[in-house]
């Protein structure tokens, strides 16, 4: 790479990743030949010259591989345009960083105390989810980042040929293997394959991309002109949750047992990254006692620990104390790398680190013992780094949420009542609100349970009862790390918040007080539809109200300012209502639940549950802070990173330190503005904002409420083969009746964007914004004009738009062609064509200007793809014509040998769109 760069950065990128793109799918075209497809080689997109004359499984998973070694070097030439930015223009070019949010902030007028006092207060936390969206095998990944690292050292100059040969010859034996190694999951994956994959990000990438990210603030913050010193003394700006082993909500495997493991392997691993992290310090200082005297508090803490240590038999003190004589710093670490090994292997040994505070302890002394030699700089770069990466990963990697259906918490509650015989007749769910009410509060006053140890009231109370008592064991033995939320899904009401106290109560994870039962663990609300997110002020209201509620809150802080966690779900209110009423629900709900929990003195964090497309409410992270309601960031923020969402961000680390550092320094700027300026949201907008939602919900509704839809949606898109796939743990339907209701949001938008209509991201918001546009062209025009001062309007809008651009109308057709009722398929396919038209008219209209001028880089990546997945497209809807054939012939077996072939079409497909749900 040139020294200088080049003068058009967008084109030189294009042109860098088409050089990369041709010289991988060479290679690729190399190996199938080697391997006897000449004419499959010959077919490949971007480099062959002949047409596919069969669609087999071969090609589709010779184009699936294609697909992933473009979705590798568009990574790869973000990641060099983005230095070659920072050469050009400095570190302030690049959107979103520290160094931008950090120059965007003094402009609005802000100095160094209030951005600090912000920094304070920020922890976003990531939630690792095992959301059946990823459909490429862990195997899989593997390879993609050693072929990463392949182009990475193919591209230094300083390789002579026979260098530059023998990467060739590596990367030819990498691309064979992906060749040779089944793609999808033929089983459908474990719950441990997928604890598995994230153990791997929390282990060996988020560690090191937590200290890349926080040491490019501390580079910016010296560069603004502030003290350094303020932010070595920052806990960690992010954190890490995980759903993986927690989430039970209509996923029948996760049971007490999974969650114990996952407690555990989550513990060990942590303890490895602390192991490695002790071995790099021990690394970086090998300061000689032959040059420095060596403190006397450093003598102390050697013999501390050896003394710790010299009862136990696995631990030979010797060997440390003897190789490390001259190196005393080097000794201690080396000690207590040994109690962190302790911890793994032999945890019930009393010279075993049990908290990470202890470790801590040991840290601080030995940082003292630096500075004592005047090492101030090693403290800076070595210890200041581990103790945050400490405080961040603890002894547990990332904290456990449990979450369970509202429902699943009624039944087991009423079996528990039944069983203690309290229950005359009915049930607890037929109650009434006030009944309810009435019961809860009398037993949330009380410490006693309903049965002895050890009877069984039903299944689900078993369930929900052996769960919770795991993490009461857990908090016995550790304390409340790692452990996280208790998330209740479809949260209706408060009584639904309520009867988690009674639960807990039961099985011993509360605690009493002298003012009395106290909860220790967050007990959080997630608001999905469209009415739980209306309900949701008043449900919150009459929570925070609660002493049980309060008293949990106060404990739960610790001292500090309580805080509140609710969750909204942007998945399922879009599948209720639509895109432009969700949007508009979440924005109204989020600014409203503010509103309510400050009233209380109490700090709102929200939990965005955010999925991999716009119509589970993804979309640039930047962009998405700037759209939040103004007062609903506090500092603290949650968010769900789904299935292949992981891998996008986070599988190369280059590209995981900048989403990390996107998403610290966005929360970070986003906290401060809403903390020290006023809101700049356009007064006239709210009431168009409930016009449009009212409109659009409508459009919307009619469309999946009118007669013969489910046929439709049946035969139109690959739904049945979805249902079919392995691509996650977790079933398809949360109870398993083939209703729409039933249906979870994620292969609810899978299908739709497997066959190209993308319809969950658009569908509704043309005829709102026509319809406003004709009856009121004042308030249309006023809407148009606020688009560049409203980030949201902004956000919404242009998130539209992507899914508009990313459908295509003749596949449309071609997949409506599989609907066999040609009146049903006329009627349906014929509402949907008019409807894209008329969106993709308007939000034209609107922005003023094409798509291609105004996102270049996002219409090069959409048509660099679109020929090679029209020939997918096709080869899938020939699939799907001739499964569904055999299987209404009766012909079982022949249909079932056709099911890897649909999925790996399937993986193809997500491949090259990069989404699944």
């Amino acid at each position: 790479m040139s020294e200088t760069p080049p003068p058009n950065l967008r084109h030189h990128g294009f042109q860098l990743l088409e050089d990369d793109l041709h010289y991988l799918m060479e290679a690729f075209a190399k190996v199938l030949r080697q391997l006897g497809e000449p004419e499959l080689a010959d077919c490949l997109p971007w480099v062959g010259t002949g047409v596919p004359q069969q669609t087999n499984r071969s090609l589709g998973q010779a184009y699936s591989i294609a697909f992933q070694l473009l979705n590798v070097v568009e990574e790869r030439a973000a990641s060099q345009i983005r230095r070659l930015r920072e050469k050009k223009s400095g570190p302030e070019a690049e959107k979103g960083l520290w160094a931008d949010n950090l120059k965007q902030l003094r402009t609005l007028g802000l100095n160094e105390a209030d951005i600090l006092a912000a920094l304070r207060d920020v922890c976003v936390e990531p939630v690792l989810t095992a959301h059946p969206t990823e459909a490429k095998r862990e195997t899989v990944r593997e390879l993609h980042r050693e072929i990463y690292s392949l182009m990475n050292r193919h591209e230094n100059p300083a390789y002579t040929p026979r260098e530059q040969a023998r990467l060739q010859s590596q990367l030819q034996t990498q691309l064979e293997n992906l060749w040779r190694t089944g793609e999808i999951h033929v089983t459908r994956p474990s719950i441990e394959a997928e604890l598995q994959n994230a153990l791997h990000y929390l282990r060996d990438v988020f560690p090191e991309a937590l200290t890349r990210a926080h040491t490019h603030l501390r580079e910016a913050w010296q560069a603004a002109g502030y003290d350094v010193t303020e932010i070595d003394s920052l806990p960690p700006l992010i954190r890490f949750g995980s759903w993986i082993g927690g989430d039970r909500d209509g996923h029948p495997f996760v049971t007490a047992d999974v969650t114990r493991h996952a407690l555990q392997v989550m513990r060990k691993n942590a303890l490895r990254v602390q192991r490695r992290a002790l071995e790099a310090l021990a690394f970086h200082l090998p300061l000689s006692s032959l040059f420095q005297i060596t403190p006397p508090h450093l003598t102390e803490l050697i013999a501390t620990l050896t003394a710790q240590l010299k009862n136990e038999p696995s631990i030979d003190l010797a060997y440390i104390l003897e190789r490390n004589k001259e190196e005393p710093w080097r000794a201690a670490v080396y000690l207590m790398r040994a109690k962190v090994m302790l911890a793994i292997e032999k945890p019930a040994s009393p010279a075993a680190y049990v908290q990470p505070s202890e470790l801590r302890a040991d840290i601080d002394a030995l940082a003292q013992t630096l500075l004592d030699v005047g090492s101030k700089a090693v403290v800076e770069e070595q210890i200041v780094p581990f103790r945050r990466n400490l405080t961040a990963f603890g002894f547990h990697s990332a904290v456990l949420d449990v979450r369970q259906n509202s429902a699943f918490h009624e039944k087991a509650l009423d079996q528990l009542l039944r069983a203690a015989g309290l229950l005359d007749g009915g049930s607890f769910m037929s109650w009434s609100i006030e009944q309810k009410r009435a019961l809860l509060d009398r037993e949330l006053a009380s410490p006693r349970p309903f049965l002895a140890p050890g009877i069984s009231a039903g299944p689900e109370a078993d369930t929900v009862l052996d769960c919770f008592r795991v993490l009461a064991d857990h908090r016995a033995q550790y304390g409340n790390a790692g452990l996280g939320s208790l998330i209740i899904s479809m949260t209706r009401c408060v009584e639904d918040m309520l009867v988690v106290y009674v639960l807990a109560r039961e099985a011993g994870l509360m605690t009493w007080s002298a003012e009395g039962l106290v909860c220790p663990l967050p007990v959080v609300p997630l608001f999905e539809t469209m009415g739980d997110l209306e309900s949701g002020p008043g449900i919150v209201e009459a929570f925070l109200s609660h002493p049980v509620a309060k008293r949990s809150l106060a404990a739960q802080s610790n001292g500090g300012t309580p805080v509140f966690q609710m969750m909204v779900g942007y998945s399922d209110s879009n599948k209720d209502c639509g895109i432009v009423a969700s949007q508009c629900a979440l924005h109204r709900a989020q600014r409203e639940l503010s509103t309510t929990i400050h009233r209380h003195g109490v700090r709102p964090i929200f939990f965005h549950g955010r999925g991999g497309t716009v119509g589970r409410g993804a979309g640039p992270t930047h962009w998405f802070m700037e759209a939040l309601p103004h007062g609903s960031l506090s500092g603290g923020m949650r968010m769900t990173e789904q299935g292949e969402t992981i891998a996008q961000k986070y599988a190369h680390i280059g590209s995981a330190v900048y989403n990390t550092e996107l998403l610290m320094a966005s929360t970070t700027a986003a906290t401060a503005r809403h903390r020290n300026t006023e809101s700049r949201a356009h007064p006239a907008l709210d009431a168009l904002f409930d016009t449009l939602a009212s409109t659009s919900r409508d459009a919307y509704r009619a469309f999946l409420q009118a007669p013969d839809f489910m046929k439709f949606y049946r035969q139109a898109t690959p739904i049945d083969a979805l249902e079919n796939s392995r691509i996650g743990s977790r079933p398809a339907r949360r109870t398993g009746q083939a209703s729409l209701d039933d249906l979870r949001a994620i292969p609810w938008v899978f299908s739709w964007t497997q066959s190209r209509f993308y319809l969950p991201g658009w569908f509704g918001a043309g005829s709102a914004l026509q319809k406003l546009k004709t009856d009121d062209p004042k308030s249309y025009a006023t809407l148009a004009a606020a688009i560049p001062g409203s980030a949201f309007l902004r956000y919404v809008l242009t998130n539209i738009e992507s899914s508009l651009v990313s459908a295509n109308t003749g596949l449309m057709r071609a997949y409506a062609a599989l609907v066999e009722d040609t009146a049903v398929r006329g009627r349906f396919l014929g509402t949907i064509l008019t409807e894209y038209e008329t969106t993709r008219g308007i939000i034209d209209d609107l922005f003023q200007g094409t798509f291609e001028e105004r996102r270049p880089r996002l219409a090069y990546t959409l048509n660099i793809r679109e020929e090679p997945l029209k020939v997918l497209h096709h080869q899938q809807i020939a699939l799907l014509r001739d499964w569904r054939a055999l299987a209404a012939a009766g012909k079982t077996e022949a249909a079932d040998a056709m099911v890897s072939d649909l999925l790996i079409s399937i993986n193809a497909i997500a491949s090259g769109l990069r989404t699944t749900g």
